[in-house]
């Protein structure tokens, strides 16, 4: 999404009538130069990793709209939903009456996000890629909500649980770890992605982190060559150990023999504060010794 798009005032007056006559021109991570409130009170979130973000800063009360699959906290799912992640209905965001959009590059489209903006509603994308692109990502949404300090204060407290895990375990051995996002086709992790980083993070190494491509479809037979120690599972994912051991090429890997397999829930999926949590999960999986 390359195309800057720019709210004019005028209109921007229009859209927000008697709620803010004070704005301010922000720049989002994609680049994008745009007008919005000075004082933004009613948000839509279009990323449920945004809308724990914005939880996490203290602002849950002025969400007024998520996505689809909103799950953290607990209290967000209880908003009214503008639809799926992909592809918002532009009619409910707009029967909300948004102050302010935030949503995530790389998974808003521009045709919903352009759709968005020409009903006057300003649309601030961030780009949380890797660890230190949540930390990005929290500053940035902490200065156009105005909670820089709550964002502040967020993020050293977030990089305080990251130092803590990685100083935990420093020089230990890494745990070889294969996470399979589907079996027919096999479908996993490249070098680039995010759960990547996680894993190595926690004092694991992806089996697959020479992949190129953020998810790789790979062959049976590259999955037995490389032989991973461990299976890395979502829970409650359909690629059960008792299903797998059924299955050709799968039943033939030591790690699916021996029951080697780390399970963690959908929170590492989130590129968010939640995101931390996964990685303390994780951490204490792959090093069960160490004291936590």
């Amino acid at each position: 999404m390359k195309k800057r798009v720019s709210i004019p005032i005028a209109l921007m007056v229009l859209v927000l009538g008697s709620k803010s006559w004070a704005v301010r021109q922000v720049q989002d991570e994609l680049g994008r130069t745009m007008t919005i409130p000075d004082k933004p009170h009613r948000l839509v979130c279009l990323t449920p990793s945004v809308t724990d973000t914005v939880y996490a800063l203290g602002a849950g009360e002025d969400v007024v709209g998520v996505s689809d699959y909103t799950k953290y906290p607990p209290e967000a799912a209880k908003k009214p939903s503008v639809g799926q992640v992909l592809n918002p209905s532009v009619e409910a965001v707009v029967a909300l009456h948004p102050d302010l959009v935030v949503g995530t590059g790389d998974l808003n489209t521009e045709v919903s996000v352009h759709k968005i903006e020409r009903m006057g509603i300003p649309v601030f994308l961030v780009l949380p890629r890797g660890i230190p692109g949540i930390y990005r990502s929290i500053e940035d949404i902490g200065k156009v909500i105005n909670r820089e300090l709550e964002a502040k204060q967020l993020i050293a407290t977030l990089r305080h649980r990251e130092e803590a895990v990685r100083s935990r375990i420093s020089g230990k051995p890494l745990v070889r770890v294969l996470m399979p996002l589907s079996d027919d086709p096999v479908i996993t992790i490249g070098k680039n992605a995010f759960l990547t980083e996680l894993i190595a993070a926690a004092g694991g190494k992806s089996a697959t982190d020479d992949l190129a491509q953020d998810w790789p479809s790979i062959s049976m037979e590259a999955v037995l060559a490389r032989q991973p120690d461990y299976l890395l599972v979502i829970e409650g994912s359909p690629l059960t150990m008792d299903e797998l051991k059924k299955r050709p090429g799968w039943k033939s890997l030591a790690c699916v023999q021996q029951n080697r397999v780390f399970f963690v829930d959908d929170r590492m999926n989130y590129s968010s504060p939640l995101a931390f949590d996964a990685l303390e999960s994780l951490a204490k999986q792959f090093h069960p010794s160490e004291k936590h």
